[in-house]
């Protein structure tokens, strides 16, 4: 999945992210990403990352096969 469907999927779910994305491999499948929200105020690191892993769905494990998360409040 390349960067620009990461970030709009994310963008969609959480309209006020800042996200950075790095490659951790050449083959637009495991991505590392950092996502910066004020929706994440509040709420524990598992359900930051759920937030986020929710927007993807089935395409978690498919066409996206890794997404390493860091996830922060501004």
């Amino acid at each position: 999945m390349p960067a620009t469907e990461i970030e709009r999927i994310i963008k969609d779910a959480i309209p006020d992210a800042v996200i950075e994305l790095t490659a951790l491999a050449d083959d637009n499948d495991h991505w590392a990403a950092t996502v910066v929200s004020e929706q994440f105020r509040g709420l524990t690191r598992v359900k930051q990352h759920q937030l986020v892993n929710a927007a993807f769905g089935a395409r978690l494990g498919g066409e996206l096969h890794a997404l390493a998360l860091t996830t922060r409040a501004p």
